[in-house]
């Protein structure tokens, strides 16, 4: 009797890990399925967009169903994008030059406010750093005539430069809780052992620091990327010269074909072109981008 009894536990026993392994492994599929449908879903959209983008004009009127060119992949849409204006690629230069100067201005800034706020102890600190942070709770429609009034008597109404300048201030709050909560994260430790080895201003930051907080500099900079590339609204109402015009703004000028009608095809098409750089730096810097985000969050 002892013996069916000890035999039956040890039947059990053996079969209790065989059975947590299958409802891993069914837990393990559920998830690695929805996972996929979740990505499709995500997807889908800019498949459509970017397949759309190569259909005939005649096509382009139809509704994008199927989203697949029928009659064969064209480049018509981005032919007509071509011929607007000075070029596509004169626009994109445009939108090029804005996102990159307003992301190296926004680095150099919020890295410098960021250390300043971590290491540094001067009168109304945290209230200083409450109004910046305060600041992202203000709607910047609101304050869009101050602005517009602001550069012009500045002389940097309807320049590239002037809009740098806007989409820098927008995103400073942001970037300066980034970096401030990035170096937070570093050891003092570190930075007095450097200071034992003779390390003092800007090398402590460019040398020492710079390189520990990396990654928060990566999320800093691409955010701030992305939105002045994508921004819309201040572009257009800053700029009044064709010339200087920006993507988003430039969509908004070639969407409509003839009598009225949307040229759907030239907006596909440029759509596909404002997502190339993103994607690109996206895929490029996504590990130290969530990693700054991720590690800029708390300290």
């Amino acid at each position: 009797m002892n013996a069916v009894t000890f035999s039956d536990q040890a039947m059990a026993a053996s079969a209790a890990p065989t059975q947590r392994k299958g409802r891993l492994r069914y837990h393990t599929l559920i998830f690695h399925a929805t996972s996929v449908l979740v990505a499709l879903l995500f997807l889908a959209p800019l498949v459509w967009v970017v397949l759309s983008s190569f259909r005939s004009p005649a096509e382009s009127t139809q509704p994008p169903i199927p989203p697949w060119p029928m009659d064969g992949f064209s480049i018509s849409s981005y032919d007509r994008l071509e011929n607007f204006g000075q070029s596509v690629l004169h626009y994109s230069g445009n939108s090029l030059f804005v996102a990159v100067g307003t992301s190296m201005l926004t680095i150099v800034v919020s890295l410098l406010a960021g250390y300043g706020f971590s290491r540094y102890r001067f009168p109304l600190k945290g209230l200083a750093f409450v109004l910046i942070l305060s600041t992202m709770m203000i709607p910047f429609q609101s304050i869009l005539t101050p602005l517009f009034l602001l550069l012009a008597k500045m002389g940097l109404q309807n320049t590239l430069i002037g809009l740098v300048f806007i989409y820098t201030t927008l995103q400073l709050p942001f970037s300066v809780f980034m970096m401030r909560n990035a170096f937070d994260a570093v050891p003092k430790e570190i930075e007095e052992a450097a200071r034992m080895d003779g390390v003092k201003g800007w090398r402590m930051l460019v040398q020492v620091m710079g390189p520990l907080v990396l990654p928060g500099v990566v999320t800093v900079g691409l955010f701030a990327f992305l939105n002045a590339w994508n921004e819309f609204l201040a572009a257009l109402v800053l700029l009044t010269d064709q010339s200087k015009f920006t993507l988003p703004v430039l969509m908004t000028a070639v969407q409509h074909g003839r009598y009225g009608s949307v040229d759907w095809g030239a907006v596909q098409a440029g759509v596909t072109l404002m997502m190339i750089p993103c994607m690109i730096l996206f895929l490029i810097l996504q590990r130290s981008y969530i990693r700054g985000l991720t590690a800029g969050a708390v300290k």
